[in-house]
């Protein structure tokens, strides 16, 4: 059916920073950045119209050097972070900021649409998340559903707990937990739970995952080989608060339960390169999404180890309980895990996929020649899940 097509856009700029911008809850809204070495880079703001299929577009100047990551805060519709590369002395840095858009960013965009990209408005800076201790950030992390007051940056073997004051024009660290051991330690990336009062993080090192307790800044957890080579991202399962998916150069993505660490639940091989991320679906956990150097996107059904692992809703005690207590589903077998569908839409690597926030069954995924492509669920799969 002509729904499910795929629509796409093209940045002609390589790129690899996705999000979605979680604050805007009406609009089908994705921030990209861009990586440009001879050009300004820039931040295309990509709304989505989902009864004329067609994508809008704008265009802010991200003057302060390529994007290597970026992030949406969950309060505020104008405010993002970024981690970037700049030149100073001829060595490369990687920094971290706040911006805000511009308030009119929106206005007049929609009459003549190629203004925006022909002189394009530049963000503004509200404050940068490094101080001259710590800089080499690899990203920053929003609080989930937090009031947009705190972001945690990992920058080199430094996870930093920021509280930003000021409408977010100063960022002051409350607290630091730093990874410790032989050699050069860094953080890869991270992810902030939602679960526990948002007061844990997962982080990844080389082949490791760590799990913080941020009340303390002490390690709760930790997977030494969780992956045969480096783990490229991690996510939580948003309504089972023990799971965590992790993917990585290994060609593959696994899935953990953290009060258990010596065996994954569950592993999948489908990829066959490396796994640049993996995305729970925000209401139904089943749905998972993974990113490769293999140029595609996959989207899993893993229902098994969801919420609803008989087609409806079990909570985390009575799974762990075992078996006793589903009379109703005494004999019946959990539902079986599939591949739902392949996107081959890609022809290079596919470094991110996100989630819409605002529509369940919608996703974006980018791939490094700046190629961004928009994707539902398959019909058929959706009104499985709803009825």
């Amino acid at each position: 059916m002509e729904d499910d097509a795929p629509v796409i856009y093209g940045l002609e700029f390589q790129a690899r920073a996705l999000t979605a911008q979680t604050a805007e809850t009406d609009a089908i809204r994705f921030l990209v950045g861009t990586q440009s070495l001879k050009f300004d880079n820039q931040i295309h703001i990509i709304d989505f119209d989902d009864e004329n299929n067609i994508i809008n577009k704008n265009v802010l100047l991200h003057q302060a050097g390529e994007i290597w990551h970026i992030g949406a805060s969950p309060a505020d519709k104008a405010v993002l972070t970024t981690c970037y590369n700049k030149t100073s002395d001829s060595r490369v840095v990687s920094c971290a900021a706040v911006w805000r858009m511009p308030s009119d960013w929106e206005t007049g965009s929609h009459e003549s649409p190629d203004d925006s990209a022909h002189n394009p408005q530049t963000l503004e800076l509200l404050c940068h998340l490094d101080d001259s201790a710590h800089s080499n950030a690899a990203c920053v992390l929003w609080e989930p559903m937090g009031d947009g007051k705190r972001v945690i940056s990992l920058a080199d073997n430094h996870a930093l707990l920021w509280d930003l004051q000021e409408s977010s024009t100063q960022a002051t660290v409350s607290s630091t937990a730093t990874l410790e051991g032989k050699g050069q330690l860094k953080f890869t990336s991270g992810k902030w739970s939602p679960h526990h009062n948002c007061s844990q993080l997962a982080t990844a090192n080389d082949t490791a995952i760590r799990g913080w307790d941020l009340r303390t800044m002490s390690q709760i957890y930790s997977i030494e080989n969780a992956h045969g080579q480096l783990v490229r991202d991690l996510d939580f399962n948003p309504n089972r608060q023990y799971y965590l998916a992790s993917c990585g150069d290994d060609c593959k993505v696994k899935f953990w339960d953290v009060r258990n660490v010596q065996e994954p639940v569950k592993t999948l091989e489908e990829h066959s390169h490396w796994v640049w991320s993996v995305r729970y679906n925000h209401s139904h956990d089943q749905l998972v999404l993974t990113a490769s150097s293999d140029s595609r996107l996959i989207l899993s059904n893993m229902v098994s180890i969801s919420s609803e692992p008989f087609g409806h809703l079990v909570d985390d005690e009575e799974l762990s309980e075992g078996e006793d207590n589903h009379q109703e589903d005494k004999g019946k077998e959990p539902l079986k895990d599939s591949v739902v569908s392949t996107y081959e839409e890609h022809e290079d690597s596919v470094y991110a996929a996100e989630w819409s926030s605002a529509d369940p069954w919608l996703f974006a995924s980018l791939s490094y020649d700046g190629r961004l492509v928009i994707n539902r669920v398959p019909r058929a799969l959706k009104y499985r899940i709803l009825l």
